[in-house]
């Protein structure tokens, strides 16, 4: 539901410990399509049809193993709570029906405002229900409970128990301009699509390794072929993707791939193989690159030494 003047009454916080665009990003907004169709507050992709919330998700498993805090995103009653889901059910083809949100917490605000916070990890949910609590106060770690496929925080905010899109509460949105209504206390900048990371090796990687989270490493062998792989998401048909490694004795790769289809996670690789004799030692540098309509939505830049 899209409530004209709907932002007035409550003001959010990131409701995250990361930074976004380097730590976390935006998987999906809200749906702002009411049929068959799909359309996020920016007039793009980034979204599925029927979703009622934002995801802020981190790019590897690896990153929420560090433990990455869910915040309250206003002050508030803590309504309801759950505790106890394991982290990957779905992924493991376990049912989740009637828990699809898994460890979650649910917080009533003034004016008959609601947030709801999905997806933590199992073990730390860390309010009860009944407690008053602050904006920014801990309400437990980004998992992979309920329906999820990747680490995230689905967040919904609701007014009188309808969804509302804290990007654009009101009336649907023009594509000629950027909204002024947004519930954000510091504005969210609108990402739709972009890189999560890249890596350089000597084999092409599992893409569920990537997801997983590959350890950059310092040096690889000089007769084995010399790949660069990245990963990104909200992919759109037509984007743009250049891999480019330089190094020493005029080693050059230079590649472009037009995307051909729209992806929430995306994965390409291409590379080398090592010449007669082996790639010259020394230092090896590699650049990614993502561009859609001609614009740049990511760079990735790193570097591995060939030894002998």
């Amino acid at each position: 539901m899209l409530l004209p003047g709907a932002g007035a009454a409550l003001t959010l916080d990131l409701p995250v410990a990361c930074t976004l665009g380097e730590s976390c990003y935006i998987q999906h907004y809200l749906d702002r399509d009411p049929g068959p169709g799909i359309v996020d507050y920016g007039c793009g992709s980034a979204t599925y049809a029927g979703h009622d919330g934002t995801d802020f998700a981190l790019p590897t498993r690896a990153a929420m193993a560090t433990g990455v805090a869910v915040l309250a995103a206003a002050p508030g009653r803590v309504r309801a709570v759950r505790d106890g889901e394991a982290d990957g059910a779905l992924l493991s083809g376990e049912s989740v029906a009637g828990k699809e949100c898994g460890n979650g917490v649910v917080i009533d605000h003034a004016e008959g405002y609601q947030t709801q916070y999905c997806h933590l990890k199992r073990g730390s949910v860390a309010v009860k229900p009944g407690e008053q609590i602050a904006a920014g106060a801990r309400l437990g770690l980004i998992g992979l409970s309920g329906a999820a496929e990747f680490p995230h925080l689905h967040l919904t905010v609701r007014k009188d128990g309808h969804e509302i899109d804290p990007f654009h509460p009101g009336a649907a949105p023009s594509c000629d301009t950027a909204p002024a209504d947004g519930l954000w206390r510091a504005p969210l900048p609108y990402v739709g699509g972009g890189l999560l990371q890249a890596g350089l090796a000597a084999a092409p990687p599992d893409f569920d390794a990537v997801k997983a989270g590959l350890a950059a490493p310092a040096t690889l062998p000089a007769n084995a072929p010399l790949l660069l792989w990245a990963y990104g998401y909200e992919s759109r048909a037509g984007d743009l993707l250049t891999l480019r490694i330089t190094g020493p004795g005029g080693f050059v790769f230079d590649h472009q791939t037009r995307l051909e289809k729209p992806q929430a996670l995306f994965y390409r690789y291409g590379g080398k193989r090592a010449p007669a004799g082996g790639l010259a030692p020394g230092p090896y540098s590699a650049e990614v690159v993502l561009t859609r309509e001609g614009r740049e939505i990511g760079r990735r830049q790193l570097g591995v030494e060939i030894s002998r």
